[in-house]
C-alpha cells in the first residue's frame, strides 16, 4: 500500500509539474510558473523526503527510484496528454523518451541516490545528506548559469529558491546539533 502511495504521489508531482511549465498564458500566474518548473531541485527533494519515510537503505532507494520513475511518467503522460493539446502517438512517444535521455538517466541515478539520502538522515541525521539537499536548491542557479541554460528563467523564482535552501539548511543544521545534544544524554538526564 506504501509503495501504491509513492506512485501516485510521483505520477500527480510529475503531471503537476509539466503542466505549471504551460499555463503562464492560460491565466495571470505568469512566466515565473516556467521558471519554477525548470527547477531541478524539487526533483531530487522528491525522493529524499520519500526515503526519508523508509525504515531500511534499500527499501528507501528503491521507493526513491519508483517515486522518480512515477514522477517522470506523470511528466511524459502531461506532455503528451490532449490538456497540453496533443494526440498520443507511439511516435511522440518515442520522440519525447529521445529527448529526455539526461532526464531519464539523472532519474535511474539520483533517484535511488537520493532516496537513500533521505534514509540517511532519518536514521542518523546525515550532515552529508543536508549538504547535499541544501546544496541542490542553493547551488542549481549557479550550475545552470554555468551550464549555458539560464535564458528566460526567473531572478524572483531563482532567489527564492535560495532563501528556500538557506531556511532548509539551518533546519537540517539546527536538527543535526539537536540530535547529536540527545545521543550526548545519558537516559537519567546527565550528558556523557
Amino acid at each position: 500500500m506504501a509503495f501504491l502511495a509513492i506512485v501516485i504521489g510521483g505520477l500527480v508531482f510529475g503531471a503537476g509539474d509539466q503542466y505549471l511549465g504551460t499555463i503562464h498564458a492560460a491565466n495571470a500566474m505568469g512566466w515565473w510558473s516556467i521558471s519554477v518548473s525548470l527547477l531541478s531541485a524539487p526533483w531530487l527533494i522528491l525522493p529524499f523526503l520519500v526515503g526519508a519515510t523508509q525504515g531500511r537503505p534499500r527499501r528507501a532507494a528503491v521507493a526513491g527510484l519508483v517515486v522518480t520513475l512515477s514522477a517522470l511518467a506523470g511528466y511524459f503522460a502531461m506532455t503528451l496528454s490532449p490538456m497540453e493539446g496533443v494526440h498520443f502517438s507511439l511516435v511522440s512517444l518515442r520522440g519525447l523518451l529521445g529527448t529526455n535521455q539526461l532526464n531519464e538517466i539523472g532519474g535511474l541515478v539520483f533517484g535511488p541516490l537520493f532516496g537513500w539520502l533521505g534514509y540517511r538522515w532519518h536514521a542518523r541525521r546525515s550532515w552529508l545528506a543536508a549538504a547535499l539537499v541544501t546544496g541542490a536548491l542553493c547551488l542549481e542557479p549557479i550550475a545552470v548559469t554555468v551550464a549555458g541554460r539560464n535564458v528566460g528563467r526567473s531572478g524572483f523564482v531563482w532567489a527564492f529558491e535560495i532563501v528556500v535552501g538557506v531556511v532548509v539548511g539551518t533546519w537540517f543544521l539546527v536538527s543535526i546539533r539537536r540530535h547529536v545534544g540527545l545521543d550526548r544524554l545519558a537516559p537519567n538526564g546527565t550528558i556523557r
